[in-house]
């Protein structure tokens, strides 16, 4: 394989009866060693006790024995492995207070999925077959796969969808040649994206585009006896409305993402208190919809792929209340002013001057890496009044 980047492809695939049924029973047998694994844990740090994955492991190994969780082995042993290091990684993670307390696995609400690692599955001339299954998955190739996977994950969404997920060393993926391009960018509702160049993207509301049938499916779910066979159709009717809205709203970022990447060095973002944000009754459908923490997300890995920077400001920063032609800062604003004069004579449009102010805070940071204090500087000669500010901080690219 050639040097790139771990990358993962995700294609829809058709599973013939036999392998449904065959992953309907890894799916739960992975959810219920998650459980168990996730009771011992529990029990055994309420004792003052860490149980690890080796011990873990070992359990599963009793539980397979057992008469009553006999049917564990009859499922390939990967995925069940893989679940137990995925159970290790959460606690991991809350033990350094990266994440909350594992909960247990849910067979309604949580995700149906399995993972395979090099063992548990073929490839072999371009056909992929998992372990416990004698035909090649049905797989939708909707463009190529550019190396031997390495991990293999299988997924079923609320739509009755099927996916699989894998993950290769990607060769394609390099580092663009090097530009002296610098955007700023201000994240917003009326324009999901304003640059600093003047360049405003356009929100479509995806959610909002489809609201009339998502009401009206879930108008005829509410009108079905719970649990029922019609129930159960009406509910797929329900989660592929938002399946389609979430692959739509997917695409637009990917694209726009990877447009803003190819094109600039450095591009500098607000750090957006997103989860704060959608407490707001008025603005929380809106906000969603916006999905500006998956926007992020996509731009800090692509520039990681790419050789690019990505610098986050603070919260904090006044970026719409400051003048990014004199450095005045006004004392209020309300959020529907979109336009504004300040005393210097120069006419804003509220969104284009945020992003020159946020491209400018993070430009400093990047070149001299203190903080940025803005500063009230009238007319006339006075003396300037400092605000206090939170600094500006530099956000590292995550592969």
């Amino acid at each position: 394989m050639g040097e790139g980047v771990n990358r993962a492809f995700k294609y829809r695939f058709h599973p013939n009866p036999q392998q449904a049924a065959e992953l309907e029973r890894t799916f739960g047998c992975v959810r219920k060693v998650y459980n168990l694994a996730l009771a011992a844990r529990t029990s055994a740090w309420q004792r003052g006790e860490r149980v690890n994955y080796n011990a873990t492991s070992a359990m599963l190994t009793e539980w397979k024995r057992g008469e009553d969780l006999a049917y564990l082995g009859e499922v390939s042993s990967v995925p069940l492995q893989q679940s137990l290091r995925h159970l290790h990684t959460a606690f991991t993670n809350f033990w350094a207070k990266r994440a909350r307390y594992p909960h247990f696995k849910s067979r309604k609400k949580s995700k149906a999925a399995a993972e395979y690692t090099r063992s548990g599955f073929r490839w072999r001339d371009g056909k992929l077959t998992l372990a416990k299954m004698s035909e090649p998955l049905n797989i939708v190739w909707s463009r190529d796969l550019p190396a031997e996977p390495s991990t293999v994950t299988v997924s079923r969404d609320k739509a009755g969808r099927w996916f699989v997920s894998m993950l290769c060393d990607d060769p394609t993926v390099q580092p663009l040649p090097s530009t002296d391009q610098a955007v700023g960018i201000d994240a917003g509702l009326t324009y999901l994206l304003t640059m600093s160049t003047g360049e405003k993207i356009a929100n479509p509301r995806h959610e909002r585009a489809d609201r009339a049938r998502l009401a009206t499916a879930q108008r005829d779910l509410s009108r079905k006896e719970k649990g029922s066979a019609n129930w159960a159709k009406a509910r797929r009717k329900v989660a592929r409305v938002h399946a389609r809205v979430a692959d739509r709203r997917r695409d637009y970022l990917h694209k726009i993402t990877t447009r803003l990447v190819r094109e600039n060095q450095t591009l500098v973002i607000e750090d957006l208190a997103v989860r704060n944000m959608i407490r707001n009754r008025c603005l929380s459908r809106a906000i969603s919809d916006a999905s500006w923490s998956e926007f992020r997300r996509m731009l800090e890995y692509k520039a990681g792929w790419y050789g690019r920077e990505v610098v986050v400001v603070d919260r904090w920063y006044p970026s719409s209340k400051l003048c990014s032609s004199c450095g005045v800062l006004r004392d209020k604003m309300a959020l529907g002013v979109r336009e504004w004069v300040c005393v210097c004579g120069v006419r804003h449009d509220r969104d284009v001057n945020a992003a020159k102010n946020i491209l400018a805070a993070g430009l400093a940071v990047a070149v001299c890496g203190d903080g940025v204090r803005p500063q009230r500087n009238p007319p006339g000669g006075q003396s300037s009044v400092k605000q206090k500010t939170q600094p500006v901080r530099v956000g590292i690219p995550t592969l």
